[in-house]
C-alpha cells in the first residue's frame, strides 16, 4: 500500500516535473557483452592477474600481461571451438590437430620412407560446405596437447556467462522516488548469471574442471558511491511497503531532471570467480560482465496553502 501512494503522489509530482513524465522508467535492460561469437556465446574479458576488479587489455594468448579466452577461427573468420571431438584447433595447420592412434604402418605413404616421427589427423572445413575432411600428416616430433589453462578457458567459454538483467523497484511503470528505497536483483537469475556453474573441458588423458561463483555485484546507480552487494539481491515483496532491502538496496537524494537524458544511467556489473583443477595444475580466472538500463528518477513536491 505504502509503494502504491507513494507511486501516485510520483505520479501527481510530474505534473510538476513535466520533462520527466515523457516516457516510463526502464528498470529491466537487456545485458551487453564485449563480443558474441557465431553461436551467440559471450565471450568475456579476463581480468588482469594481480589486479581484481579492473578490466583488462586483450593480449595475445600465451603472452604476458592480461589475457582473453582464447578464440579460434576458421578460414572464413567464423568463430569455432578451439578443441572440440576432432582434436585441439592449429592456427598454423588451419585444422583440428589429433594424434593418430594407433599410429599407421611405416608401409602408409604419410611416412613416404621414414621410420621417426610421428602422424597427426588433420581434420579440416571444406570450403563452401558445412562438412569436414581429415588428411594425415607427419610431423618430426609429437605436437603438445593443450595447457591445463587452455583447457580452463574452454570450460568457461563452455558456461555461456551472461550479464544478469536489471530488477529493481519501484516497478518498471513508475519513476523512483527520492527518499524512497530502491530494491536492486538480478532479475533472470540462472547458472549462468548468477551461479554456481561447473563444466570441464578434456583434451588426450588430460581433464580440467572449472567451477564459477558470483561473488559480487556492484551497482553503479548514476548518483553518488557505487552500491556493492554480496549477491544477486532480493526481489521486492510488496508486503513489506517502504522498507529498504535485506541484502542490495540504494536510495536516491536527488532528482533525474537535470540529467541528460532526464535519466541515470544505471550499471550492475557481475564479478565471477572461477576456480579451475586438472592436469596437476589449479589456478583462478576473474570475469566481469555488465548490464545497464536508465531510470527517472521524479521529487515529491508538498505545497503548503493557508486554509
Amino acid at each position: 500500500m505504502l509503494r502504491a501512494a507513494v507511486a501516485a503522489l510520483a505520479g501527481a509530482a510530474l505534473l510538476l516535473l513535466a520533462p520527466i513524465a515523457t516516457s516510463p522508467a526502464r528498470a529491466v535492460a537487456e545485458p551487453g557483452c564485449d563480443f558474441v561469437d557465431q553461436q551467440g556465446r559471450c565471450r568475456f574479458r579476463v581480468e588482469s592477474p594481480g589486479s581484481p576488479g579492473g578490466p583488462s587489455a586483450p593480449s595475445a594468448p600465451g603472452g604476458g600481461g592480461s589475457d582473453v579466452v582464447r578464440v579460434c577461427t576458421d578460414w572464413k573468420d567464423d568463430v569455432i571451438d578451439c578443441v572440440n571431438e576432432l582434436g585441439t584447433w592449429s592456427d598454423a595447420r588451419g585444422c583440428y590437430m589429433e594424434l593418430a592412434d594407433p599410429q599407421p604402418p611405416f608401409e602408409h605413404a604419410v611416412w613416404d620412407g621414414r621410420t621417426d616421427g610421428v602422424v597427426y589427423r588433420c581434420t579440416l572445413p571444406n570450403p563452401g560446405t558445412s562438412s569436414w575432411w581429415t588428411v594425415t600428416v607427419w610431423l618430426p616430433t609429437a605436437q603438445p596437447g593443450p595447457a591445463p589453462r587452455e583447457l580452463a578457458e574452454q570450460a568457461i567459454a563452455e558456461m555461456q556467462f551472461r550479464a544478469g538483467q536489471i530488477g529493481m523497484s519501484p516497478a518498471v511503470d513508475a519513476p523512483s522516488v527520492v527518499g524512497l528505497p530502491t530494491w536492486l536483483w538480478i532479475a533472470d537469475p540462472d547458472e549462468h548469471t548468477v551461479g554456481p556453474i561447473t563444466r570441464s573441458a578434456t583434451a588426450g588423458a588430460v581433464t580440467v574442471t572449472a567451477t564459477g561463483s558470483l561473488e559480487k555485484v556492484v551497482w553503479d546507480m548514476g548518483d553518488g558511491d557505487p552500491v556493492t552487494c554480496d549477491g544477486p539481491g532480493t526481489v521486492y515483496d510488496p508486503a513489506v511497503g517502504g522498507e529498504g532491502s535485506p541484502t542490495c538496496g540504494f536510495t536516491y537524494g536527488r532528482s533525474s531532471a537535470n540529467q541528460p537524458g532526464l535519466a541515470y544511467p544505471v550499471t550492475a556489473t557481475s564479478h565471477w570467480v572461477v576456480e579451475w583443477a586438472g592436469g596437476g595444475q589449479a589456478g583462478t580466472i576473474r570475469l566481469h560482465l555488465t548490464s545497464t538500463a536508465e531510470v527517472r528518477v521524479a521529487e515529491i513536491q508538498t505545497l503548503v496553502t493557508r486554509g
